[in-house]
């Protein structure tokens, strides 16, 4: 039963940070008229431009051979 209660808290938190997450997303998106993704990034929610991750998969930032569609797929959360 303890088990239960630390997974419901865990499943509270998670589901605020990313209501908070795509609500920054839509309010961006409108705002600056851009796609935002919501991505899961090394543990944590992130809130990212298209352009930006155009540029950080030129920069190869990613794994070889990651492209735009393939983080396309991943997002939990796209804001056009």
């Amino acid at each position: 039963m303890f088990r239960e209660w630390i997974k419901l808290i865990k499943d509270c938190i998670w589901a605020a940070r990313y209501k908070k997450a795509v609500r920054k997303a839509k309010r961006l998106s409108a705002l600056f008229d851009m796609t935002y993704y919501v991505i899961l990034y090394k543990g944590k929610l992130k809130v990212i431009p298209k352009k930006n991750l155009k540029r950080l998969v030129s920069q190869r930032r990613f794994k070889s051979g990651t492209t735009i569609q393939d983080i396309e797929k991943i997002a939990l959360y796209i804001a056009k």
